[in-house]
């Protein structure tokens, strides 16, 4: 591989764990490697879900998992072509707004690790504490997508961190996973080049010709990130945004109204329906004559939702809840 794409990846992996000013963008303790592998999101929920690099054993091993939202389930249903997933909660039957305790869910002593989604983009529910797997040989297993650089992760308490990171850190396409170096190497025979950890950490992410220009831009925002203070200042950003928004739905008096629970609300991605439901057509197609786009809830829940990742400035909500405070005083 040429010395030009060596010296794009080293850089943008020492830019990313911020060695000289802290507090850094990935920050991966000394025993963990960051891994950019050209297999995307999805594809993590196969590498990492059937334990293809956690078990060597071809014996179907045991993993858990708590279901917050859609991504968690894909990530499930994923798992159970490989392994027998033990599903320990599940949030479908309250149309995920909450986050359990798990203290209080039983976990199975032989499982391998315990999956978790960090963020829901889908619902707006995002862990603000991370769970500790009850045996202390199962590691916990984070897709952290949606939340990726948002705010300072304690890299040490988990196994395994993936993302499909074009949220908040590259383009389209940009894949990022931090593992722990001891599960490097225990991948099952059958698993396929592309998706085993080793092969992409010996050869510094550069098996085959990686997207270079994706790689490129990560560094550029990891440089950005570390100017502007580091993730706990980003962190601070973030919630003022969503401290905002939140606010100002809360105060609506019922107008608009957010079906989270407030302890499990997500920084990066705010849903809302409105009081009469015909309103929401007529919300999104003012708001984008305003400049305010994309503002339509998924398919499969629908209202509205507020994406607010990194990249949205505090105007950016100032400006939708202005326009909101305005709709509800024409719409009564």
């Amino acid at each position: 591989m040429s010395a030009p794409r060596q010296r794009v990846l080293t850089r943008v992996n020492q830019e990313g764990r911020g060695a000289d000013a802290p507090p850094p963008p990935l920050r991966p303790a000394t025993a963990t490697s960051a891994l950019f592998p050209q297999a995307r999101h999805h594809a993590q929920f196969a590498a990492r879900a059937p334990c293809q690099n956690l078990c060597s054993s071809r014996a179907r091993p045991r993993r858990f998992a708590s279901v917050t939202g859609p991504w968690g389930d894909k990530a499930y249903k994923e798992a159970g072509k490989f392994c027998n997933p033990n599903l320990i909660w599940t949030g479908k039957s309250s149309k995920y707004t909450s986050i359990p305790s798990f203290d209080a869910l039983e976990q199975n002593p032989d499982a391998s690790y315990l999956h978790i989604c960090a963020n829901e983009t889908i619902h707006g529910v995002e862990f603000k504490d991370y769970p500790t797997p009850k045996n202390k040989d199962s590691i916990l297993v984070a897709d952290m997508s949606s939340n990726f650089c948002s705010k300072p992760v304690d890299v040490s308490k988990f196994g395994i961190i993936y993302a499909g990171a074009q949220k908040n850190v590259g383009p389209s396409g940009v894949t990022i996973v931090i593992v722990r170096k001891d599960l490097i190497g225990k991948a099952q025979p059958i698993t396929p080049v592309m998706l085993d950890y080793k092969i992409h950490d010996e050869s510094n992410s550069l098996y085959n010709t990686p997207p270079c220009f994706a790689i490129y831009m990560c560094g550029l925002v990891f440089e950005d990130l570390l100017a502007q203070g580091g993730l706990k200042e980003v962190e601070k950003k973030n919630q003022e945004k969503a401290g905002i928004l939140y606010n100002a739905i809360d105060g609506s008096g019922g107008f608009y109204v957010c079906p989270v629970e407030k302890s499990v609300r997500s920084l990066m991605n705010v849903p809302f329906t409105l009081k009469r439901s015909e309103l929401e057509k007529k919300f999104i197609e003012e708001a984008a004559k305003e400049g305010m786009v994309q503002l339509k809830g998924h398919r499969s829940v629908g209202g509205v939702r507020a994406s607010i990742y990194n990249a949205m400035p505090l105007a950016g909500v100032q400006k939708l809840v202005d326009f909101m405070k305005d709709f509800q005083a024409r719409n009564p």
